[in-house]
């Protein structure tokens, strides 16, 4: 019995390690496989959409901050009207939701290298 379990025991890593150099073999025969035949329209279109989803997604972030920017607002009044504590943290967190507007309209375009 033990020798049945010491020859698995050398065996499992030997076939382990050919698994493995079959695996990296067949991973490295699928590399540079790219067709660069669709030329400058492709390249063009990529650049329309890219540019496309980058006023949709700059324009969720207006929508995103807006909100967190009424919310902080009311926060803040309702706070001071009943005399509770945290004030400073909403006034922080209404600053942050301004910055981040004017964040977004600045750093998502120029990302792109676009001017809206």
């Amino acid at each position: 019995m033990t020798e049945v379990s010491g020859y698995r025991g050398r065996l499992a890593p030997l076939l382990l390690s050919v698994l493995g150099l079959l695996v990296a073999q067949v991973a490295s025969a699928k590399s540079g496989g790219v067709d660069y035949s669709w030329g400058a329209g492709a390249l063009a279109k990529a650049h329309d959409y890219t540019v496309t989803m980058m006023l949709y997604v700059l324009y969720v972030c207006y929508a995103v901050g807006s909100i967190m920017a009424i919310i902080s607002a009311l926060l803040i009044y309702f706070k001071m009207q009943y005399h509770e504590g945290e004030v400073m943290k909403n006034i922080m967190t209404l600053l942050s939701a301004i910055l981040f507007i004017i964040g977004a309209s600045i750093v998502f375009p120029a990302f792109f290298g676009y001017r809206i």
